[in-house]
């Protein structure tokens, strides 16, 4: 079991499942949503997360895409994307124990900062993983 939640702590949630895939995402629009260079998900089955105190808010960040946050502290917490509907990524840094889900790959470094530079070793992927 994982535990995780926002800054305030107004939003706790729980994840039960194994994860799907790690990754620290580039995008412009993690950027933007986070406010940081890049983001680290966790992705689980949606049927293995669930939230237990509070309630965050949701938007549609574009067509086939869903954010939500905490209304207080505005803690970016979950990214869920259409196309993958039994899926729900968590922002890893979100976990009480970010330690427990390293990133696996990078995803979208076509669009990685010029001044970012990598050394982990690990598979990088101009688009999403798998390359889409």
């Amino acid at each position: 079991m994982l535990t995780g939640g926002c800054l305030c702590g107004k939003i706790r949630y729980e994840i039960s499942g194994e994860a799907i895939g790690n990754t620290v995402c580039h995008c412009a629009d993690c950027r933007r949503a986070s406010g940081a260079p890049l983001v680290g998900w966790m992705s689980v089955a949606r049927a293995a997360f669930r939230f237990v105190a509070g309630a965050p808010k949701t938007y549609a960040s574009s067509a086939h895409v869903e954010r939500s946050f905490c209304p207080d502290c505005g803690t970016p917490l979950i990214y869920r994307n259409a196309a993958f509907a039994d899926e729900v990524d968590v922002a890893t840094g979100t976990l009480d124990n970010p330690d427990e889900a390293p990133p696996e790959h990078h995803t979208w470094t076509s669009q990685q900062l010029a001044w970012i530079r990598l050394a982990d070793g690990l598979p990088r992927y101009p688009r999403g993983y798998p390359e889409t």
